[in-house]
């Protein structure tokens, strides 16, 4: 079992679903034209997990991963409602939550009209025991505000689940678990590389600058013109 995953179910669900995320293009490896993230971070790594949406065998595959990792972690009758986070966690949260037999809401970016709901489109989960879902995070701040918003309208929100953590930029378990908030994924850049080496999906030259910028994303992204701390990437996001 890996260090870096619970078990040995986790492992292996994160190497299938790396795998499907590689096999669907869903991974971008760009190191001489870093991405720009809107936290500010520089990355030679890109992930576009709407892609999954696309593919039914995939996205299938995945959001029964995903369910079987929730009722592992947290338990299969902790939730009362599922939400989603606008815009690529719509349907994912509409997937496990069909297969959870919950609820479903969704939570905007910005207000639309007044009062506790205003955020909040479905019903709102007051006194309800919710589980967030999004497609991603990569220092999770997007999962800070959608769940405050759910808070702020009345739900208990104490979980968040993602297909893909990027597990690298430092800060967003610690915000998190200040907020007494756990973070649930599949799979992260690391278990991605463990697939490379088995696969030949990018040179040789790409995986060991992929492998630099994950031994020290904040030097990495600092020396390629990005923002080098996580007090950089909050003070951005509320700007």
């Amino acid at each position: 079992m890996s260090d870096r995953h619970a078990s040995d179910w986790d492992r292996d669900a994160a190497l299938i679903a790396a795998r499907i995320l590689l096999d669907i293009k869903a991974v971008n490896f760009r190191p001489e034209e870093p991405y720009t993230f809107t936290s500010g971070w520089k990355s030679p790594v890109y992930i576009d997990c709407r892609k999954i949406i696309y593919f039914p065998r995939a996205r299938t595959k995945i959001c029964d991963l995903a369910v079987e990792k929730i009722g592992r972690h947290v338990g299969y009758e902790t939730f009362d409602v599922v939400a989603g986070g606008e815009t690529a966690g719509i349907p994912f949260a509409a997937w496990i939550a069909e297969r959870m037999l919950t609820p479903m809401v969704y939570v905007r970016k910005k207000p639309k009209g007044f009062g506790r709901n205003a955020l909040i489109e479905g019903d709102v989960p007051e006194g309800q025991r919710t589980l967030l879902v999004e497609d991603l995070t990569t220092d999770g701040q997007s999962k800070i505000r959608f769940c405050q918003a759910l808070r702020d309208a009345g739900a208990i929100v104490n979980h968040t689940f993602v297909v893909f953590y990027y597990g690298v930029f430092p800060g967003s378990f610690e915000q998190l678990e200040a907020m007494e908030i756990g973070l649930h994924h599949l799979c992260t850049w690391w278990d991605v590389l463990e697939v490379c080496r088995a696969h030949p999906y990018f040179s040789d030259a790409a995986l060991a600058e992929v492998r630099r910028f994950l031994d020290d994303p904040v030097t990495w992204s600092k020396a390629h013109g990005g923002i080098g701390s996580a007090e950089e990437a909050r003070a951005k996001e509320e700007a």
